[in-house]
């Protein structure tokens, strides 16, 4: 007679101390999505910040630090400061590139970054560039269907970033047609349904953007005490 099989109720431990209750959670629809192993590290939910007491206080399993303004190396070094997760370091592709693309590429990698990112408007040069002097992933943001993707690839790129606004979900279902495997991060939007719409047209990892949680945590806070 066969053993009749126990079944276990999935159940996670959480635990917060006194002083570190107030983390930035990453919406939990994101775990339907498969992850992207990266050195080992399953990566699911990438936080979207450039504010350094976000980027210290979340819960997401990887950083996406980019930004509008040249890439500068001592905000490179501020974030890995207080990351506790890895960093995935935005390198430019606009107007800075090239040669100077790569060495920011170098500079992250010897601050521990687990991906190196270039903008949309980025040369096959630079891609390759980058690809000869730095050995963590390169990701592409990708922003249209305008690219050959099979030339970013040849050419050194190991992840697409969907960027597309309102048509990202629109974009990563286009990618993942003639790509079924290609690791694909993206933007979810900021509903879970925006966000299981991506993941059901192919993404494997979600980018949440945290526009003004600093401020709202701050404001929730001070509430509190002028109740007490």
């Amino acid at each position: 007679m066969e053993k009749e099989e126990m079944k276990h109720d999935v159940f996670v431990p959480e635990l917060y101390s006194e002083l570190r209750q107030s983390i930035i959670k990453m919406p939990s629809v994101i775990q339907k999505a498969t992850g992207i192993q990266i050195y080992g590290k399953l990566i699911k939910t990438i936080i979207y910040s450039m504010d350094v007491a976000v980027i210290a206080n979340n819960d997401a399993d990887a950083i996406l630090a980019v930004y509008p303004w040249t890439p500068n190396t001592r905000i490179l070094s501020a974030i890995s400061t207080v990351a506790q997760v890895p960093i995935l370091a935005g390198i430019g592709g606009g107007l800075t590139s090239g040669v100077r693309s790569s060495r920011l590429g170098t500079f992250a990698e010897e601050h521990g970054a687990f991906g190196v990112v270039l903008n949309g408007p980025c040369d096959l040069d630079t891609i390759r560039t980058v690809n000869e002097n730095v050995d963590i992933p390169i990701i592409y943001t990708v922003v249209n269907d305008k690219r050959n993707l099979q030339e970013l690839i040849d050419n050194g790129v190991d992840i697409f970033n969907v960027a597309g606004g309102k048509e990202t979900t629109d974009l990563v279902r286009w990618i993942r047609k003639d790509f079924p495997e290609f690791p694909i991060m993206a933007s979810g939007g900021r509903t879970d349904e925006q966000i299981l719409a991506t993941i059901d047209a192919g993404a494997n990892a979600i980018t949440y953007t945290t526009y003004g949680k600093t401020e709202e945590y701050f404001q929730e806070k001070m509430e509190e005490y002028r109740k007490m």
